[in-house]
């Protein structure tokens, strides 16, 4: 592995540290402040993804529920490569638990994005593609897209090789995925050839 210049190093690891340290939601939190990101300044691999569910806030690591099973499996990577920080950075749109609503976990705050998302991306120079999983990446990153998410996950031909827009991996999602049965036929084969070439 490339020893990463210090001077590269650094910020990150401030950074790190003061999203740890963050309480700016902490009155509306109920489930209480708990931030879950993995950053590293060598990562080729961006998952911006939601928000962290009640499994991941128990256990401080990102993905590690039915979901983050799925996401690996779609991209053809073990567990090793995936929590590796310097290969895959994972960055939600809120770092926090933010609780369950009606209907599923609530959305997101923007409060978090807004704060930190610039910052630490800036930190992440090498980053080749990165993966647009649900509603709230998908407007944050492609912020003049006209296309709903599945319009976007189709037309996946439409962007950049930079980008991939995909549905969120969790259980919940089955019934979309058995409707949309192109998504495993068209975009997983594209899906694990970006990821492989990304890391090579």
């Amino acid at each position: 592995m490339t020893e990463i210049p210090p001077l590269i190093q650094r910020p990150i690891q401030l950074l790190r540290q003061e999203v740890r340290q963050c309480t700016l939601c902490s009155e509306v939190l109920t489930n209480g402040v708990r931030p879950v990101i993995q950053v590293g300044s060598s990562a080729k691999i961006l998952i911006a993804g939601q928000a962290p569910g009640s499994k991941v806030h128990a256990s401080g690591i990102p993905f590690d529920d039915a979901s983050g099973d799925r996401l690996r499996s779609w991209m053809g990577v073990d567990k090793q490569t995936f929590y590796d920080p310097e290969q895959i950075a994972i960055l939600p749109m809120g770092f926090c638990y933010p609780g369950k609503g009606k209907s599923g976990d609530l959305p997101p705050l923007t409060i978090c994005a807004k704060t930190w998302r610039t910052k630490l991306l800036a930190t992440m120079p090498e980053i080749q593609l990165t993966l647009l999983i649900g509603r709230y990446a998908l407007d944050w990153h492609l912020p003049d897209n006209n296309k709903n998410l599945t319009e976007t996950v189709k037309a996946w031909a439409d962007y950049s090789d930079k980008l991939l827009a995909l549905p969120h991996p969790s259980p919940r999602n089955n019934i979309w995925l058995k409707k949309n049965d192109w998504f495993e036929e068209d975009v997983l084969p594209i899906l694990k050839t970006r990821v492989r070439s990304a890391l090579l």
